[in-house]
């Protein structure tokens, strides 16, 4: 079923391409929608009540409408009232807008497990609530949060397929592009298939060494 010149001239280089703007689609709205994501998180749980009340509605908002509606809004939407963005810069745009709230999800519930203990403690330490935040209830709620913000990374690489729709031709947009070519869809995209399982391999491994490194003492380890 396999012609090895084909996927050898054809395949490889073309999909090669492909893979490496999924990557630099990937690692920026990874980083942000992290970065993002714990602010929300921050705010939807210690912020004054009319910032978690739009901390809060932005998170409905990016969590209750699909990722492609939001990629053809920022795209083909935007124009309208005069923004235009480029189709690389649309996808990750609506990648770190999704990712966040998804993650400030899981930093809330984190947020929320930090026994109220901790925090009288610190106040009667002379902790200031910014300090106590930095300090000591933040630390403790992102390595929380990992596993869950872990898994959206692995989310994210998979969702990076929708990009080719606004035009930013990514691994799957390739892939699309060389099999309406030359119709060979089964060999193209199990080789797709392929280097997605590859990606998703990476990131699961990369992500289990880092709980591993920041994990609570007293919580047990990840299991190996």
């Amino acid at each position: 079923m396999f012609d090895v010149d084909f996927l050898v001239d054809r395949v490889f280089p073309q999909l090669n391409a492909g893979l490496w703007m999924s990557v630099k689609l990937i690692v920026p709205s990874a980083v942000f929608g992290l970065l993002f994501g714990v602010i929300i998180g921050i705010v939807r749980v210690f912020g004054k009540p009319w910032m978690q009340r739009v901390a809060n509605a932005y998170t409905a908002l990016f969590r209750g409408v699909p990722l492609l509606v939001q990629l053809f809004i920022l795209y083909f939407g935007l124009p309208n009232i005069g923004i235009y963005l480029e189709p690389y810069a649309a996808s990750v745009l609506g990648f770190i807008l999704c990712s966040a709230a998804y993650n400030s999800e899981y930093v809330r519930g984190a947020l929320l497990s930090i026994r109220q203990g901790q925090l009288s403690a610190a106040q009667a330490l002379g902790f200031s609530t910014m300090q106590t935040l930095v300090s000591i209830v933040v630390p403790q709620a992102v390595r929380r949060a990992l596993p869950g913000c872990g898994n959206e990374v692995v989310y994210l690489i998979k969702y990076s397929s929708l990009a080719y729709v606004i035009t930013c031709i990514e691994l799957t947009g390739e892939a699309k592009v060389l099999a309406s070519r030359t119709f060979r869809f089964t060999e193209v995209f199990l080789v797709v298939g392929a280097y997605y399982l590859f990606l998703v391999t990476v990131a699961s491994w990369l992500l289990h060494k880092v709980e591993e490194r920041f994990h609570i003492p007293g919580f047990g380890r990840p299991r190996q």
